[in-house]
């Protein structure tokens, strides 16, 4: 079992930065892909970025590119997502997740095994 806790979503104007943290449970926390989605109400939830349980590979929604950064520390259980220049459209509420197979397909919300509760991040224009 996995438990993921979210922190670091708020209220921020256009241009402006937030650092969203996930913290894990558990002891494999190294050998889970982490992810980050986002969802509006009424759309369903979106790829934002993964990362590979090294840490070594990351991957990003081809929009997102250059704005935002995903990362980790093993030492810490912890992933990261740093977000930069955000736009009114990133509000959403945002969820970290870990996929636990040995060959995690990173994209599809689907494919995860454990979220967290998500945390808001609202941007006022």
């Amino acid at each position: 079992q996995v438990q993921l806790v979210e922190s670091g979503g708020g209220l921020v104007q256009v241009g402006g930065s937030l650092r969203l943290s996930c913290a894990a449970s558990g002891r494999t926390f190294s050998s889970y892909a982490m992810g980050w989605f986002r969802q509006v109400p009424g759309k369903e939830r979106e790829f934002v970025a993964a990362i590979s349980g090294s840490g070594g590979n990351a991957y990003y929604a081809d929009s997102l590119k250059g704005r935002f950064t995903i990362s980790r520390d093993n030492a810490k259980n912890t992933v990261y997502l740093q977000m930069n220049s955000l736009k009114p459209e990133d509000t959403a509420v945002y969820y970290c997740a870990a996929e636990t197979a040995s060959r995690p397909y990173y994209f599809d919300y689907r494919r995860y095994d454990y979220w967290g509760q998500g945390t808001q991040v609202t941007v006022s224009s």
